[in-house]
């Protein structure tokens, strides 16, 4: 294998120096945080302490608590119906389970309180079906509450444990699994003292998963009145311009952050997985009768409630709008183009990073730590949620500004205007660092299945760094470079947080007119931003269901 250490002139030396740079960039926004929160008045404290911090806090643990708790019974309940049990419409719900994840939270929010609604399409029928005529003598609970954001969220985020932890009962030997049948244990014992504890490490990495993507929320949890942490930093910022207290909120969701993630390998720091070629996986058991039914009943449920039920209101909704007005609005339009262009080139730029980041850390020498490290810092961006990234970008932005401002000073070209505040590359940058894990996991995944021979034969025939990646590499990385395009462009359409409070003026993405049509209460024209952002997210989940049914055959 090619391998060459950090020295200025050797081969890889413009690689290494490439993921450095993109380590720092990424470690920049959390740097910059610390010293906005370092200049920030003390005084407000008071005020956050006693009015906004205890709440936040408090709405905050208990949100990711109930959804943990539901996504982790949701995901290794459906995990485990899918592999240890046969019955109608398995093949089928083995990947419908994972449709809801092509919905992001706050277009289920967003959905559901118009379907949910007392004068809504389910409660209307739940009346006329009971004779009653007025929504005051009948109407369900209302779901602007604590209770009703943990039963959405947990809803479309459990597929991040049902992924994982579907992989792991796939894997497991069966051998395991009938000793202790062969001891005396029943199907629930045996699933609660073998089959439970060996995926511990699976379930971790989808809850820990879950949990990040649920304190990155913004538009659920304000359609449904929580004020979260997250709440609590846009609100700080925006309503009260107050950009010191905003950032110290953000370290404290950053601590969160933090200790989840100390957690999660905490508990997992002495598991391991198991499993052997010689031994054959876990062979499903055939139900029948009533049974076999109530499986499916199980499996359909979740689906129909995650995504289902969101997508054809969505789409009714949309009709509705065609038919009434005739014509998509020239403002939605543009923010479909917009949501396009902006998702595309950070989609190029996270590619090309991942590959710089995955590539050096392939010719990097084994004791290279400073190397290893940096891969590491680059993929810390995920664990950022939008709104603290979004203020950790504002000086290192305002640095690159003024530093651009004199060097076109120094040139004759003097300018008075900021020249990327303000601008979509801000945005695109913050999707570039927020999304570069995705990227490079899948190209690092794509590089872990080329031998090393290959290399070794392409270094005999007189390929040096940048032939072998591109003549011999490239071309093999094919499936894992798409994957990753695919993966990081649909995320960008997403994201709501870092997009609100980065872009530029005037300027909309599907997610952010989304976000103001259910805020002004208008659903029309937002069904047809949400249900665009929904067909786009079928696209990596169709690819996620098709990698999970090779892998569980």
């Amino acid at each position: 294998m090619i391998r060459s250490s950090f020295k200025p002139g050797s081969p890889a030396f413009a690689w290494n120096l490439g993921l450095i740079l993109i380590a720092a960039c990424v470690a920049a926004p959390v740097l910059s945080l610390l010293g906005l929160a370092w200049q920030g008045s003390i005084e407000h404290w008071s005020h956050l302490l006693v009015y906004v911090l205890p709440e936040a806090t408090i709405q905050t643990l208990l949100l990711l608590l109930g959804v943990g708790v539901l996504s982790a019974c949701l995901g290794v309940g459906s995990a485990w119906l899918m592999t240890a049990y046969n019955f109608p419409l398995r093949r089928t719900l083995s990947w419908a389970l994972l449709l809801p994840l092509a919905v992001p939270t706050y277009i289920v929010a967003y959905a559901y309180l118009d379907i949910l609604h007392p004068i809504g399409p389910v409660q209307t029928t739940i009346r006329a079906l009971l004779g009653i005529d007025s929504p005051r003598d009948f109407r369900l609970p209302d779901l602007r509450n604590l209770p009703g954001a943990i039963f959405l969220l947990g809803f479309v985020l459990y597929p991040y444990v049902y992924l994982s932890t579907r992989s792991m009962f796939a894997t497991q030997a069966a051998s395991l699994l009938e000793a202790a049948r062969l001891m005396g244990h029943g199907p629930w014992s045996t699933f609660f003292r073998v089959a439970l504890p060996l995926a511990r490490p699976a379930i971790a990495v989808g809850l820990s998963l879950t949990l990040l993507e649920t304190l990155n929320d913004i538009g659920a949890s304000e359609f449904l009145g929580i004020q979260t942490l997250t709440v609590s930093v846009y609100t700080t910022w925006v309503s009260r311009s107050d950009l010191g207290s905003a950032a110290q909120i953000a370290l404290a969701m950053l601590l969160i952050v933090t200790l989840l993630i100390i957690a999660e390998r905490y508990g997992r720091r002495k598991l391991r997985y198991t499993g052997s070629r010689r031994t054959h996986p876990l062979q499903p058991r055939q139900l029948h009768g009533a049974a076999a039914w109530f499986a499916t009943a199980l499996g359909c449920f979740p689906v129909v409630v995650g995504f289902v039920a969101p997508a054809l209101y969505l789409l009714a909704e949309t009709i509705k709008r065609l038919q009434t007005a005739g014509a998509i609005s020239q403002h939605l339009i543009e923010a479909a183009f917009n949501t396009v262009g902006i998702a595309l080139g950070a989609t190029l730029l996270t590619v090309l990073c991942g590959l710089v980041v995955a590539w050096s850390l392939r010719i990097a020498p084994r004791d290279s730590v400073g190397l290893r490290t940096a891969s590491r810092l680059a993929t810390l961006g995920y664990a950022l949620p939008g709104t603290v990234l979004a203020i950790g970008l504002l000086y290192p932005v305002m640095l690159a500004d003024h530093a651009a401002s004199w060097s076109l000073d120094m040139l004759g070209y003097p300018t008075t205007k900021l020249i990327l505040m303000g601008s979509p590359l801000v945005l695109a940058g913050a999707y570039v660092i927020r999304f570069l894990a995705i990227s490079i996991g899948s190209i690092e995944a794509g590089l872990a299945r080329i031998p090393v021979s290959i290399e070794q034969a392409a270094r005999l025939l007189g390929e040096g760094v940048n032939g072998t990646l591109a003549r011999v590499h490239l071309p093999l990385l094919r499936p894992a470079l798409a994957t990753a395009a695919l993966l990081v462009f649909v995320d960008s359409m997403k994201e709501l947080p870092a997009t609100l409070m980065l872009r530029p003026m005037n300027f909309d993405t599907l997610a952010t007119w989304l976000y103001g049509e259910a805020a002004r209460g208008s659903y029309e024209e937002g069904a047809i931003a949400a249900l665009g952002i929904v067909l786009a997210g079928l696209l990596p989940v169709m690819l996620l269901a098709r990698m999970q049914t090779t892998l569980s055959r």
